[in-house]
C-alpha cells in the first residue's frame, strides 16, 4: 500500500521535532540496535521509536534509572516504525517501541506485535487515554493491561488561525468545520494531505467522525472547491503557506495542533499571534509497549516503566511538544493560557477498530472526490 497509513512521508510530530531542536538543541542521534541475541546477558535493551524524539537523552536518563544499559534506535514516523513493527512480528527489531499512535494503534494489536502489559503504577489520568475500543468496555486500565499499548502522551491536531489577519481584515474568525467552506474563508485554508502526512490523517478521521462515512468525502469537495490548499507536509503548509509560518505566507488558516499556539506567544508572555479551533480538533494518543519475542523481556518493561515514569512525565512537553498522561505533571503557563486542549466530548475521534477498518476506504473514496 502507499497510503499514509502505510508509509508517510510525513511525520504527525513534525511540529514537535521543530520545537524540541530549536528550544532545547536536541541531538535526534539513532544508535545501532544490539545484537539481540546477549541482550538479557549484557543487560542491553533496544527501544525504537518514530523519528521525532530525544533519543540521546532519554537513553542517558533511562540507563541510569532502570539500570540497564539502553539504546534507542529511530525507524521514521509513526506509519513507518508501525509497518516495520508488524512486519517483524515475532522476531522484532527492537524490545520496546514508543511512538504508534491512534491512527496506527489498532494494527499492531491485530497483528499480535505487543505483548499484554501494563506497567504496577500507572500515572493518574493514564487510563483516560487507554486505546479506545469499539464498544468501550471496560474500563482503562483493563483495556491496557490487555492490549499491551501503554499511553505515554496525547495531543490534538486542529484548525489554527492567524487572529491578527483576520482583526486586520475585518473578518470574523471561523469557528467549525463548516465555516471553512463558506464564502468568505475562500482561498483562505492550507490543509495536509491524508496520503502523505498522518497530521492529514488524522484531520481526515476527525471529519469521517463529524460527517459520516457518506458525508466526509463532500465536505472535501466542499473545502477544495472553497481554494482550500493541500500540501503533502507540516513544514511545507505551516512554514510555506501561513501567514504567520514564514514571510511568504498567504493563508491564515492552516492544520496544525492544539499545542501550537504556545509557539507563537509574545516575548512578554502576553498574547499568541495564533489560536486553535477547538471544534475542529482530533485526539491523537501516542502508545508505547513491550514487543511480543522481545530478546530482552524484563528490561523491555522497565524501559515502557520509565516511558511512564514522573521523571520522564514532566519532560515531556518540552521536549516533544505534547501532554504527558500523568495529570499530575505541572504544564508551563504559556499552555493553559493560549494552548488549552479540547474538552473530552468536543473532539471528532473514532475507535482504533474503526479507523483500521476503514481508513483504505476512506482514502479511496476521497481520491475518486477529489483527486488526490
Amino acid at each position: 500500500m502507499t497510503s499514509v497509513f502505510a508509509s508517510p512521508r510525513t511525520s504527525r510530530r513534525a511540529a514537535a521535532a521543530v520545537a524540541a531542536t530549536a528550544a532545547l538543541g536536541l541531538v535526534l542521534t539513532a544508535c545501532a540496535p544490539s545484537d539481540g541475541g546477549d541482550a538479557v546477558a549484557s543487560k542491553e535493551v533496544t527501544l525504537v521509536v518514530h523519528d521525532s524524539f530525544p533519543n540521546d537523552e532519554f537513553a542517558a536518563a533511562a540507563s541510569s534509572a532502570t539500570g540497564y544499559e539502553v539504546r534507542v534506535v529511530s525507524a521514521g514516523d509513526g506509519g513507518e516504525l508501525t509497518n516495520k513493527l508488524v512486519l517483524t512480528q515475532g522476531a522484532p527489531i527492537a524490545d520496546a517501541f514508543f511512538g504508534v499512535d491512534t491512527i496506527f494503534a489498532s494494527r499492531l494489536v491485530e497483528n499480535g506485535v505487543v505483548e499484554p502489559y501494563a506497567p504496577s503504577h500507572l500515572p493518574e489520568g493514564a487510563a483516560d487515554h487507554a486505546l479506545l475500543d469499539a464498544s468501550d468496555s471496560g474500563d482503562g486500565e483493563q483495556r491496557i493491561a490487555s492490549t499491551g499499548m501503554i499511553p505515554v502522551d496525547f495531543g490534538a491536531t486542529c484548525i489554527n488561525i492567524d487572529t491578527a489577519w483576520f482583526a486586520e481584515h475585518g473578518v470574523d474568525e471561523p469557528r467549525t468545520y463548516e465555516d471553512l467552506v463558506k464564502p468568505e474563508y475562500r482561498d483562505l485554508t492550507v490543509l495536509l494531505d491524508p496520503t502523505a502526512s498522518s497530521t492529514g490523517a488524522s484531520f481526515l478521521v476527525g471529519t469521517v467522525s463529524a460527517f459520516g462515512e457518506d458525508g466526509f468525502a463532500d465536505y472535501w469537495k466542499r473545502l477544495t472547491d472553497n481554494g482550500a490548499r493541500i500540501e503533502q507536509g507540516w513544514s511545507d503548509a505551516y512554514y510555506g503557506q501561513f501567514t504567520q509560518g514564514g514571510e511568504e505566507g498567504t493563508k491564515p488558516i492552516v492544520l496544525s495542533y492544539a499545542s501550537s499556539p504556545a509557539f507563537t506567544v509574545d516575548e512578554a508572555g502576553t498574547s499568541s499571534s495564533t489560536k486553535a479551533l477547538l471544534d475542529t480538533c482530533t485526539r491523537q494518543v501516542e502508545y508505547g509497549g513491550v514487543l511480543a519475542g522481545s530478546e530482552n523481556p524484563e528490561g523491555a518493561r522497565a524501559v515502557v516503566d520509565y516511558l511512564v515514569s514522573g521523571e520522564f512525565q514532566k519532560t515531556i512537553p518540552e521536549a516533544m511538544y505534547m501532554h504527558p498522561v500523568d495529570a499530575s505533571v505541572e504544564m508551563p503557563e504559556a499552555w493553559a493560557a493560549f494552548a488549552p486542549e479540547p474538552a473530552a466530548d468536543q473532539t471528532h475521534d473514532l475507535p482504533a477498530q474503526e479507523i483500521e477498518a476503514g481508513r483504505e476506504g476512506w482514502l479511496q473514496t476521497l481520491g475518486d472526490e477529489i483527486g488526490l
